[in-house]
């Protein structure tokens, strides 16, 4: 194998440099991203020109050894179990190039992005972590599995346990190899316990960890009014078969079931591309039941008054890994000058008037070319930005035509001088399809 990359690899760099002598008008950011490539210690493509009938076509060679017209790939940077590689594409998601790669998921391996997600920009990133064994314990039922997952919750649910979000979970050390049978991590789930109640009518189930009825009252924050009662007795030790009913009597009452949405909490990762992110936890919103007395004029209700809220299932947080990875030519946006914050609207923008393409005129579709037109006319929209015309980017730089930062620099100017930023010209965008 490591003949067959360095075999690769030399032809990749002759076949570079005699591209470089036919395409002195070659876009600077395909230059600077074969030549890194080129440089990186795994690098799997082999391009090389054919010319023919008065033009060319530029190739990659995938390690399947299938031709893909350069136009129609994207580099993908796969990182396997800390092991690294580089591969040029044309697959449409991430599952379906690891497929194409024979590269197998386990049951307990990780992908981030996830398989379905779409492969739409060169140094996208794939990164892949391995199982790893682990025990879930729940009571006396002891279940090994291998997971790559991050949080405690996160890896009970790959290893087949439904975790509810009131139990407790935890990571705790193996203590004794022989009489844990575990080499791995001990997740430790502690079950709340489920509890029949019925709220002023509304019955529901909750989950908890009280002992009694009356501390599962106050961990509720449940206040009796005048005239309510509970059964059975706040002192009622709470087992599973427990059954709560709170009765109100002298005014009328209402419940209304709710969703409590759940809270997302990003983290930045530098190890994803940017624009593309990965689920660590699976969140999922609670509910709660709102109690309301409902207050009468000559028999008919004319308003409500909300008496208490009770929480009957907490809400679980979803953690989610968002790429920061500005690497290929949308790392050219912070050499133009575009704020951080402002990464995502222009990206957004980009995107759909070029798909990130420096040399695309307006009329072409589906592809990227490869070096500038020979005549960009007046009248059509020209670049990353599809200035119109094409020229008017001049004012950035000379070499408008081929650098991304110099169109960048004008795209910057074009979003604050006529929108006030990016932001808003992303408004712009979304509402009428152009800018």
């Amino acid at each position: 194998m490591l003949k067959r990359l360095r075999r690769y690899k030399r032809k990749y760099i002759v076949a570079q440099r005699a591209q470089a002598r036919k395409l002195r008008r070659a876009q600077k950011a395909q230059t600077r991203r074969f030549n890194r490539i080129r440089s990186h210690p795994f690098v799997l493509p082999i391009a090389f020109l054919i010319v023919s009938l008065g033009g060319f076509s530029a190739f990659i060679l995938s390690p399947s050894g299938q031709s893909l017209n350069v136009n129609d790939t994207k580099i993908v940077i796969i990182t396997d179990a800390g092991k690294q590689d580089t591969v040029p594409t044309k697959e449409p998601t991430v599952g379906a190039l690891l497929h194409s790669l024979a590269i197998t998921i386990h049951p307990g391996d990780v992908v981030e992005p996830n398989i379905t997600t779409p492969i739409t920009q060169d140094d996208f990133r794939i990164n892949i972590y391995r199982g790893q064994p682990v025990e879930v314990v729940v009571g006396d039922q002891h279940t090994f599995a291998f997971s790559a997952a991050t949080t405690p919750r996160a890896i009970a649910q790959q290893a087949g346990i439904t975790v509810y979000p009131e139990d407790y979970v935890s990571v705790v050390p193996t203590g004794n190899f022989l009489t844990d049978q575990a080499i791995g991590e001990r997740v430790v789930i502690d079950r709340a316990i489920p509890v029949n109640i019925n709220i002023f009518g509304t019955q529901t189930v909750i989950r908890t960890h009280d002992n009694t009825v009356g501390e599962l009252l106050a961990d509720k924050h449940i206040v009796l009014g005048s005239g309510d009662s509970v059964v059975p007795d706040p002192s009622t030790a709470i087992t599973t078969s427990t059954q709560i009913f709170l009765i109100h009597k002298g005014t009328q009452i209402i419940t209304v079931t709710q969703s409590i949405p759940m809270t997302v909490q990003a983290i930045q990762d530098s190890s994803l591309a940017y624009g593309t992110s990965a689920v660590v936890q699976q969140g999922s919103n609670g509910t709660e039941v709102l109690t309301y007395q409902v207050n009468l004029q000559n028999g008919q209700p004319v308003s409500r008054t909300l008496l208490q809220t009770v929480v009957t299932q907490q809400p679980v947080t979803e953690i989610v890994n968002q790429g920061t990875s500005l690497s290929g030519i949308k790392g050219d946006m912070s050499l133009a000058g575009i704020a951080p914050e402002d990464y995502q609207y222009a990206d957004y923008i980009i995107t759909h008037e070029s798909g990130w393409c420096t040399d695309k005129l307006q009329g072409d579709i589906g592809y990227c070319p490869v070096t500038p037109p020979s005549y960009i006319p007046d009248d059509l929209g020209y670049g990353l930005c599809q200035a119109t015309p094409g020229s008017k980017m001049s004012s950035a730089g000379a070499d408008w035509e081929t650098d991304p930062v110099t169109q960048l620099e004008w795209c910057n100017g074009y979003a604050t001088s006529k929108y006030g930023g990016w932001y808003n010209a992303y408004l712009h965008w979304t509402a009428y399809g152009n800018w």
